[in-house]
Protein backbone atom coordinates (compact mmCIF):
# COMPACT_ATOMS: atom_id res chain seq x y z
CA UNK A 1 0.00 0.00 0.00
CA UNK A 2 1.07 3.60 -1.01
CA UNK A 3 1.88 5.60 1.99
CA UNK A 4 0.47 9.44 1.72
CA UNK A 5 2.88 12.25 0.79
CA UNK A 6 4.45 13.25 4.14
CA UNK A 7 3.05 16.51 5.62
CA UNK A 8 5.40 19.51 7.20
CA UNK A 9 6.26 17.06 10.38
CA UNK A 10 6.81 13.75 8.79
CA UNK A 11 9.45 12.17 6.38
CA UNK A 12 12.43 14.10 4.94
CA UNK A 13 12.15 17.22 3.13
CA UNK A 14 12.31 17.38 -0.38
CA UNK A 15 15.63 16.87 -2.22
CA UNK A 16 17.06 19.59 -4.11
CA UNK A 17 16.14 19.94 -7.62
CA UNK A 18 20.02 18.93 -9.03
CA UNK A 19 19.72 15.78 -7.24
CA UNK A 20 18.47 13.29 -9.61
CA UNK A 21 18.80 10.61 -7.60
CA UNK A 22 16.49 8.12 -6.07
CA UNK A 23 14.64 7.69 -2.67
CA UNK A 24 13.09 4.59 -1.14
CA UNK A 25 11.04 5.61 2.39
CA UNK A 26 8.78 3.74 4.51
CA UNK A 27 6.02 5.23 6.93
CA UNK A 28 4.75 3.32 10.24
CA UNK A 29 1.95 4.20 12.57
CA UNK A 30 4.09 4.64 15.50
CA UNK A 31 6.23 7.59 14.22
CA UNK A 32 9.30 5.35 13.17
CA UNK A 33 10.75 4.46 10.03
CA UNK A 34 14.17 4.05 7.90
CA UNK A 35 14.77 5.84 4.55
CA UNK A 36 17.26 5.32 2.02
CA UNK A 37 18.47 8.56 -0.12
CA UNK A 38 21.08 8.14 -2.94
CA UNK A 39 22.13 11.18 -4.67
CA UNK A 40 24.01 11.39 -7.98
CA UNK A 41 25.54 15.30 -9.06
CA UNK A 42 25.69 14.09 -13.02
CA UNK A 43 22.23 15.66 -13.68
CA UNK A 44 21.42 19.02 -14.82
CA UNK A 45 22.81 21.86 -12.28
CA UNK A 46 20.12 23.78 -9.76
CA UNK A 47 18.22 26.20 -11.15
CA UNK A 48 19.46 29.31 -9.52
CA UNK A 49 16.46 31.63 -7.89
CA UNK A 50 14.35 34.21 -9.56
CA UNK A 51 16.35 37.30 -8.45
CA UNK A 52 19.42 36.10 -9.47
CA UNK A 53 18.18 35.18 -12.53
CA UNK A 54 17.23 38.50 -13.56
CA UNK A 55 20.47 39.89 -12.43
CA UNK A 56 22.83 37.78 -15.21
CA UNK A 57 19.53 38.17 -17.61
CA UNK A 58 20.27 42.03 -17.18
CA UNK A 59 24.02 42.00 -18.27
CA UNK A 60 23.59 39.67 -20.52
CA UNK A 61 20.54 40.39 -22.30
CA UNK A 62 21.93 44.33 -23.58
CA UNK A 63 25.04 42.38 -24.15
CA UNK A 64 23.45 39.59 -26.71
CA UNK A 65 21.47 42.85 -27.86
CA UNK A 66 23.97 44.34 -28.77
CA UNK A 67 25.65 41.37 -30.78
CA UNK A 68 22.32 41.19 -32.98
CA UNK A 69 22.66 44.73 -34.05
CA UNK A 70 26.66 44.73 -34.58
CA UNK A 71 25.74 41.70 -36.88
CA UNK A 72 23.03 43.79 -38.70
CA UNK A 73 25.08 46.88 -39.25
CA UNK A 74 28.29 45.02 -39.96
CA UNK A 75 25.76 42.57 -42.46
CA UNK A 76 27.88 42.67 -45.54
CA UNK A 77 24.78 41.87 -48.11
CA UNK A 78 26.21 40.84 -51.02
CA UNK A 79 29.87 39.70 -51.63
CA UNK A 80 32.15 42.42 -53.08
CA UNK A 81 32.42 41.48 -56.75
CA UNK A 82 36.11 40.79 -57.94
CA UNK A 83 37.18 39.87 -61.29
CA UNK A 84 39.36 36.70 -61.40
CA UNK A 85 42.85 37.38 -62.60
CA UNK A 86 43.71 34.19 -63.95
CA UNK A 87 46.86 33.66 -61.80
CA UNK A 88 47.79 31.48 -58.49
CA UNK A 89 45.02 30.87 -56.17
CA UNK A 90 42.53 33.10 -58.52
CA UNK A 91 42.26 29.97 -61.39
CA UNK A 92 39.34 28.71 -62.20
CA UNK A 93 39.33 25.36 -61.10
CA UNK A 94 37.48 21.83 -62.54
CA UNK A 95 37.38 18.40 -61.92
CA UNK A 96 39.16 15.93 -63.95
CA UNK A 97 40.30 12.32 -64.01
CA UNK A 98 43.82 10.46 -65.38
CA UNK A 99 42.57 8.52 -67.36
CA UNK A 100 46.31 6.85 -69.22
CA UNK A 101 49.68 6.48 -67.83
CA UNK A 102 52.84 6.25 -70.19
CA UNK A 103 56.39 5.83 -69.92
CA UNK A 104 58.14 8.41 -72.12
CA UNK A 105 62.35 9.20 -72.50
CA UNK A 106 62.63 12.98 -70.70
CA UNK A 107 64.95 14.11 -73.36
CA UNK A 108 61.80 13.75 -75.56
CA UNK A 109 60.11 16.48 -74.02
CA UNK A 110 61.35 19.74 -75.17
CA UNK A 111 60.45 18.46 -78.58
CA UNK A 112 56.70 16.71 -77.27
CA UNK A 113 53.34 18.46 -78.67
CA UNK A 114 52.63 18.02 -74.52
CA UNK A 115 53.11 20.77 -71.95
CA UNK A 116 54.49 19.49 -68.32
CA UNK A 117 53.32 19.96 -65.22
CA UNK A 118 53.22 23.04 -62.88
CA UNK A 119 56.52 25.30 -64.04
CA UNK A 120 57.91 22.64 -66.09
CA UNK A 121 54.75 23.89 -68.48
CA UNK A 122 57.78 26.97 -69.04
CA UNK A 123 60.60 26.89 -72.22
CA UNK A 124 62.72 26.79 -68.96
CA UNK A 125 61.04 23.97 -67.44
CA UNK A 126 60.61 21.95 -71.19
CA UNK A 127 64.64 22.01 -70.90
CA UNK A 128 65.49 21.53 -67.52
CA UNK A 129 63.28 18.20 -68.27
CA UNK A 130 64.94 17.23 -71.35
CA UNK A 131 68.46 17.96 -69.91
CA UNK A 132 66.99 15.02 -67.08
CA UNK A 133 67.90 11.37 -67.67
CA UNK A 134 65.34 8.99 -67.12
CA UNK A 135 61.58 7.85 -67.19
CA UNK A 136 58.73 10.89 -67.39
CA UNK A 137 55.44 9.87 -67.62
CA UNK A 138 52.99 11.06 -69.99
CA UNK A 139 49.54 11.75 -68.02
CA UNK A 140 45.95 11.47 -69.99
CA UNK A 141 43.76 13.58 -68.14
CA UNK A 142 39.78 13.65 -68.82
CA UNK A 143 37.99 16.64 -67.64
CA UNK A 144 34.71 15.93 -65.46
CA UNK A 145 32.86 19.12 -64.65
CA UNK A 146 32.71 22.82 -66.64
CA UNK A 147 31.95 23.92 -69.87
CA UNK A 148 34.88 21.66 -71.41
CA UNK A 149 33.29 18.05 -70.00
CA UNK A 150 34.77 15.47 -71.47
CA UNK A 151 38.05 17.09 -72.98
CA UNK A 152 40.79 15.48 -73.26
CA UNK A 153 44.60 16.94 -72.67
CA UNK A 154 47.99 15.88 -71.78
CA UNK A 155 50.78 16.45 -68.93
CA UNK A 156 54.27 14.87 -68.68
CA UNK A 157 55.60 14.21 -65.04
CA UNK A 158 58.47 14.80 -64.04
CA UNK A 159 60.43 11.70 -62.04
CA UNK A 160 61.23 13.53 -59.34
CA UNK A 161 58.34 15.76 -58.93
CA UNK A 162 56.53 15.93 -55.54
CA UNK A 163 53.40 15.05 -56.82
CA UNK A 164 53.29 11.76 -58.97
CA UNK A 165 49.80 11.01 -61.11
CA UNK A 166 48.46 7.72 -61.24
CA UNK A 167 45.69 5.87 -63.63
CA UNK A 168 42.20 6.17 -62.49
CA UNK A 169 43.51 9.33 -59.60
CA UNK A 170 40.70 12.28 -59.20
CA UNK A 171 42.55 15.71 -59.80
CA UNK A 172 42.12 19.88 -59.63
CA UNK A 173 42.83 21.39 -63.15
CA UNK A 174 43.19 24.74 -63.65
CA UNK A 175 41.77 26.65 -66.52
CA UNK A 176 43.56 29.42 -68.23
CA UNK A 177 41.16 30.74 -70.62
CA UNK A 178 43.67 33.41 -72.23
CA UNK A 179 46.69 31.05 -72.81
CA UNK A 180 47.37 28.78 -76.27
CA UNK A 181 44.67 25.80 -76.35
CA UNK A 182 47.44 23.27 -75.60
CA UNK A 183 47.80 25.04 -72.26
CA UNK A 184 44.80 26.11 -71.14
CA UNK A 185 44.36 23.22 -68.51
CA UNK A 186 47.20 22.13 -65.88
CA UNK A 187 46.89 20.33 -62.96
CA UNK A 188 47.04 22.07 -59.77
CA UNK A 189 46.36 19.55 -56.82
CA UNK A 190 44.88 15.94 -56.14
CA UNK A 191 40.98 15.84 -55.50
CA UNK A 192 41.27 15.02 -51.50
CA UNK A 193 37.54 15.50 -51.03
CA UNK A 194 36.83 11.51 -50.66
CA UNK A 195 39.39 11.21 -47.34
CA UNK A 196 38.31 14.53 -46.08
CA UNK A 197 34.69 13.60 -46.02
CA UNK A 198 35.31 10.33 -44.75
CA UNK A 199 37.37 11.60 -41.82
CA UNK A 200 34.49 14.01 -41.25
CA UNK A 201 32.16 11.17 -41.25
CA UNK A 202 34.35 9.19 -38.64
CA UNK A 203 34.08 12.52 -36.52
CA UNK A 204 31.00 13.11 -36.36
CA UNK A 205 30.24 9.93 -35.64
CA UNK A 206 32.60 9.56 -32.86
CA UNK A 207 31.29 12.94 -31.24
CA UNK A 208 27.86 11.74 -31.69
CA UNK A 209 28.32 8.00 -29.76
CA UNK A 210 30.44 9.28 -26.70
CA UNK A 211 28.62 12.50 -26.51
CA UNK A 212 24.92 11.41 -27.37
CA UNK A 213 22.69 14.59 -27.77
CA UNK A 214 25.36 16.89 -26.63
CA UNK A 215 27.27 15.66 -29.06
CA UNK A 216 24.53 16.14 -31.84
CA UNK A 217 23.99 20.07 -30.26
CA UNK A 218 28.07 20.23 -30.58
CA UNK A 219 28.19 19.51 -33.78
CA UNK A 220 25.10 21.76 -34.99
CA UNK A 221 27.09 24.64 -33.29
CA UNK A 222 30.09 24.19 -34.96
CA UNK A 223 27.90 24.05 -38.70
CA UNK A 224 26.75 27.16 -37.29
CA UNK A 225 29.97 28.88 -35.86
CA UNK A 226 32.10 27.84 -39.16
CA UNK A 227 28.57 29.56 -41.02
CA UNK A 228 29.23 32.59 -38.71
CA UNK A 229 32.63 32.71 -40.31
CA UNK A 230 32.19 32.13 -44.25
CA UNK A 231 29.01 34.40 -44.36
CA UNK A 232 29.78 36.65 -42.24
CA UNK A 233 33.38 37.38 -41.16
CA UNK A 234 35.24 36.69 -44.33
CA UNK A 235 32.52 39.07 -46.00
CA UNK A 236 32.37 41.94 -44.06
CA UNK A 237 36.00 42.22 -43.63
CA UNK A 238 36.41 42.42 -47.31
CA UNK A 239 33.76 44.81 -47.91
CA UNK A 240 35.59 47.16 -46.01
CA UNK A 241 34.76 46.70 -42.33
CA UNK A 242 37.29 47.26 -38.87
CA UNK A 243 38.59 43.66 -38.86
CA UNK A 244 38.84 44.26 -35.04
CA UNK A 245 35.32 45.27 -34.87
CA UNK A 246 33.85 42.49 -37.08
CA UNK A 247 36.11 39.61 -34.95
CA UNK A 248 35.17 40.88 -32.11
CA UNK A 249 30.91 40.50 -33.08
CA UNK A 250 31.44 37.44 -34.60
CA UNK A 251 33.39 35.76 -32.07
CA UNK A 252 30.57 37.11 -29.54
CA UNK A 253 27.70 35.89 -31.62
CA UNK A 254 29.55 32.18 -31.87
CA UNK A 255 30.57 31.79 -28.44
CA UNK A 256 26.93 32.62 -27.41
CA UNK A 257 25.31 30.18 -30.17
CA UNK A 258 28.27 27.64 -29.28
CA UNK A 259 27.95 27.66 -25.60
CA UNK A 260 24.01 27.79 -25.06
CA UNK A 261 23.15 25.45 -27.73
CA UNK A 262 25.71 23.15 -26.35
CA UNK A 263 25.17 23.31 -22.42
CA UNK A 264 21.91 24.73 -22.65
CA UNK A 265 20.17 28.13 -21.34
CA UNK A 266 21.25 28.03 -17.72
CA UNK A 267 22.99 30.39 -15.25
CA UNK A 268 25.92 27.87 -15.36
CA UNK A 269 26.30 28.67 -18.95
CA UNK A 270 25.75 32.38 -18.37
CA UNK A 271 28.64 32.72 -15.94
CA UNK A 272 30.37 30.98 -18.38
CA UNK A 273 29.68 33.42 -21.00
CA UNK A 274 30.48 36.37 -18.98
CA UNK A 275 33.75 34.65 -17.96
CA UNK A 276 34.64 34.27 -22.05
CA UNK A 277 33.60 37.61 -23.06
CA UNK A 278 36.00 39.20 -19.99
CA UNK A 279 38.84 37.25 -20.95
CA UNK A 280 38.52 38.37 -25.01
CA UNK A 281 38.53 42.12 -24.25
CA UNK A 282 41.67 41.31 -22.09
CA UNK A 283 42.91 39.28 -25.49
CA UNK A 284 41.94 41.90 -27.45
CA UNK A 285 43.20 44.72 -25.78
CA UNK A 286 46.60 43.24 -24.82
CA UNK A 287 46.78 42.40 -28.33
CA UNK A 288 46.09 45.51 -29.81
CA UNK A 289 48.79 46.95 -27.72
CA UNK A 290 51.48 44.91 -27.91
CA UNK A 291 51.19 44.57 -31.70
CA UNK A 292 51.17 48.22 -32.19
CA UNK A 293 54.25 48.46 -29.86
CA UNK A 294 56.04 46.02 -31.46
CA UNK A 295 55.12 47.52 -34.76
CA UNK A 296 53.38 43.91 -36.15
CA UNK A 297 52.27 44.88 -40.09
CA UNK A 298 50.76 41.44 -40.49
CA UNK A 299 51.33 41.70 -44.35
CA UNK A 300 54.06 39.07 -43.21
CA UNK A 301 54.29 36.29 -46.60
CA UNK A 302 53.10 35.55 -49.77
CA UNK A 303 49.37 35.57 -48.74
CA UNK A 304 48.75 38.32 -46.55
CA UNK A 305 51.20 40.06 -49.47
CA UNK A 306 48.79 39.16 -52.42
CA UNK A 307 45.57 39.97 -49.91
CA UNK A 308 46.80 43.34 -49.50
CA UNK A 309 47.62 43.99 -53.02
CA UNK A 310 43.85 42.84 -53.72
CA UNK A 311 42.45 44.40 -51.11
CA UNK A 312 44.67 47.70 -50.34
CA UNK A 313 42.09 48.92 -47.96
CA UNK A 314 42.20 46.06 -45.42
CA UNK A 315 43.99 46.94 -42.17
CA UNK A 316 46.30 43.91 -42.29
CA UNK A 317 47.53 44.16 -38.34
CA UNK A 318 43.73 44.76 -37.25
CA UNK A 319 43.62 41.45 -39.52
CA UNK A 320 45.89 39.83 -37.37
CA UNK A 321 44.42 41.00 -34.16
CA UNK A 322 40.88 39.37 -35.39
CA UNK A 323 42.73 36.54 -35.51
CA UNK A 324 43.92 36.02 -32.45
CA UNK A 325 40.59 36.69 -30.95
CA UNK A 326 38.90 33.78 -33.08
CA UNK A 327 42.15 31.68 -32.52
CA UNK A 328 41.91 32.07 -28.78
CA UNK A 329 37.70 31.74 -28.53
CA UNK A 330 37.59 27.78 -28.71
CA UNK A 331 40.21 26.95 -25.78
CA UNK A 332 38.47 29.97 -24.03
CA UNK A 333 35.33 28.53 -23.68
CA UNK A 334 37.01 25.19 -22.75
CA UNK A 335 38.40 26.60 -19.83
CA UNK A 336 35.45 28.70 -18.99
CA UNK A 337 33.03 25.76 -18.87
CA UNK A 338 35.06 23.91 -16.89
CA UNK A 339 35.84 26.01 -14.20
CA UNK A 340 31.66 26.79 -13.86
CA UNK A 341 30.83 23.74 -13.81
CA UNK A 342 33.43 22.52 -11.57
CA UNK A 343 32.27 25.15 -8.79
CA UNK A 344 28.71 24.05 -8.82
CA UNK A 345 29.95 20.74 -8.50
CA UNK A 346 31.44 21.40 -5.67
CA UNK A 347 28.59 23.36 -4.57
CA UNK A 348 26.27 20.70 -4.35
CA UNK A 349 28.57 18.34 -2.93
CA UNK A 350 28.64 20.87 0.24
CA UNK A 351 25.83 23.37 0.26
CA UNK A 352 27.86 24.97 3.41
CA UNK A 353 30.77 26.01 1.22
CA UNK A 354 31.11 29.62 0.87
CA UNK A 355 32.65 31.54 -1.53
CA UNK A 356 35.82 31.75 -0.63
CA UNK A 357 36.01 28.17 0.14
CA UNK A 358 34.65 27.54 -3.60
CA UNK A 359 37.12 29.16 -5.23
CA UNK A 360 40.22 27.83 -3.34
CA UNK A 361 38.88 24.50 -4.30
CA UNK A 362 37.86 25.32 -8.18
CA UNK A 363 41.22 27.20 -8.49
CA UNK A 364 43.13 24.29 -7.68
CA UNK A 365 41.35 22.45 -10.56
CA UNK A 366 42.06 25.68 -13.01
CA UNK A 367 45.46 25.71 -11.29
CA UNK A 368 45.87 22.13 -13.54
CA UNK A 369 43.61 22.90 -16.65
CA UNK A 370 46.19 26.00 -17.34
CA UNK A 371 49.36 24.05 -16.94
CA UNK A 372 47.64 21.59 -19.87
CA UNK A 373 45.75 24.08 -21.92
CA UNK A 374 48.52 26.51 -22.55
CA UNK A 375 51.04 23.85 -23.10
CA UNK A 376 48.82 22.81 -25.95
CA UNK A 377 48.32 26.29 -27.20
CA UNK A 378 52.16 27.00 -27.43
CA UNK A 379 52.35 23.59 -29.08
CA UNK A 380 49.84 23.98 -31.71
CA UNK A 381 51.18 27.66 -32.59
CA UNK A 382 54.89 25.72 -32.87
CA UNK A 383 53.42 23.06 -34.95
CA UNK A 384 52.25 25.13 -37.74
CA UNK A 385 55.45 27.27 -37.59
CA UNK A 386 57.78 24.01 -38.26
CA UNK A 387 58.46 24.75 -41.67
CA UNK A 388 59.82 27.85 -41.28
CA UNK A 389 61.55 27.23 -37.84
CA UNK A 390 63.32 24.48 -39.50
CA UNK A 391 64.96 26.75 -42.04
CA UNK A 392 65.68 29.46 -39.30
CA UNK A 393 67.61 26.31 -37.74
CA UNK A 394 69.06 25.17 -41.44
CA UNK A 395 70.38 28.75 -41.16
CA UNK A 396 72.12 28.42 -37.91
CA UNK A 397 70.32 31.86 -36.93
CA UNK A 398 70.81 32.67 -33.20
CA UNK A 399 67.41 32.80 -31.40
CA UNK A 400 67.29 36.13 -30.66
CA UNK A 401 68.10 37.07 -34.32
CA UNK A 402 65.09 34.68 -34.99
CA UNK A 403 62.58 36.04 -32.50
CA UNK A 404 62.90 39.21 -33.30
CA UNK A 405 62.28 38.68 -37.01
CA UNK A 406 58.39 40.07 -37.72
CA UNK A 407 57.04 36.39 -38.93
CA UNK A 408 58.21 34.82 -35.80
CA UNK A 409 57.54 37.65 -33.73
CA UNK A 410 53.75 37.44 -34.76
CA UNK A 411 53.10 33.96 -33.54
CA UNK A 412 54.76 35.12 -30.49
CA UNK A 413 52.72 37.88 -29.31
CA UNK A 414 49.54 35.77 -30.84
CA UNK A 415 50.38 32.79 -28.39
CA UNK A 416 51.62 34.98 -25.46
CA UNK A 417 48.41 37.15 -25.51
CA UNK A 418 46.13 34.30 -25.95
CA UNK A 419 47.65 32.39 -23.27
CA UNK A 420 47.82 35.71 -21.07
CA UNK A 421 43.75 35.44 -21.86
CA UNK A 422 43.56 31.97 -21.17
CA UNK A 423 45.43 32.13 -17.36
CA UNK A 424 42.74 35.07 -16.60
CA UNK A 425 39.90 33.69 -17.38
CA UNK A 426 40.33 30.75 -14.64
CA UNK A 427 40.23 33.23 -11.85
CA UNK A 428 38.10 35.03 -13.50
CA UNK A 429 35.30 33.00 -13.88
CA UNK A 430 36.19 30.46 -11.04
CA UNK A 431 35.08 33.98 -8.87
CA UNK A 432 32.33 35.11 -11.12
CA UNK A 433 30.55 31.09 -10.67
CA UNK A 434 31.52 31.16 -6.31
CA UNK A 435 30.21 34.65 -6.27
CA UNK A 436 26.54 33.81 -8.24
CA UNK A 437 26.11 30.09 -6.48
CA UNK A 438 26.72 31.87 -2.95
CA UNK A 439 24.50 34.53 -3.57
CA UNK A 440 21.91 31.76 -4.07
CA UNK A 441 20.59 31.32 -1.17
CA UNK A 442 18.15 28.38 -1.11
CA UNK A 443 14.48 28.84 0.71
CA UNK A 444 14.35 27.70 4.17
CA UNK A 445 12.91 23.99 4.27
CA UNK A 446 13.84 23.59 0.37
CA UNK A 447 16.90 21.78 1.05
CA UNK A 448 18.95 19.90 4.06
CA UNK A 449 22.43 19.17 4.04
CA UNK A 450 23.72 16.18 1.96
CA UNK A 451 24.59 14.69 5.72
CA UNK A 452 21.60 14.65 6.71
CA UNK A 453 19.32 13.31 3.61
CA UNK A 454 21.47 10.91 3.15
CA UNK A 455 21.79 9.54 6.54
CA UNK A 456 19.63 6.66 8.30
CA UNK A 457 17.15 7.82 10.76
CA UNK A 458 16.24 6.26 13.52
CA UNK A 459 16.31 2.52 13.64
CA UNK A 460 13.04 0.89 13.46
CA UNK A 461 11.84 -0.29 17.31
CA UNK A 462 11.65 -4.06 16.84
Amino acid sequence: MTSPPPGPQQGPAPQPAHDQGHGHGHGHGDGHGHGHGHSHSHGPAAPVSRHLRRVIAAVLIPFATAVVVGLAVLWPGSAPGHERTGVGFDRQTEQATVTRIERIDCKSVNSAQVPPTGDAGTPQGREAIAAQDGECKKATIEIDSGQHKGRVFAEVVQPDAVRQLEKGQEVVVAYAPDAPPDLQYAVVDVNRKVPLAVVAGIFALAVVLVGRMRGVMALIALVISFAVLTLFILPAILAGSNPLVVAVVGASAIMLIALYMCHGLTARTSVAVLGTLISLLLIGLLGSVFIEWAVLSGNTDDNTGLIHGLYPEIDMSGLLLAGVIIGSLGVLDDVTVTQTSAVWELRQADPGMGPRALYRAAIRIGRDHIASVVNTLVLAYAGAALPLLLLFTIAQSPVATVANSELVAEEIVRTLVGSIGLVASVPVTTALAALVVSADRPQTGAAIPASRGSGRGRRRKK
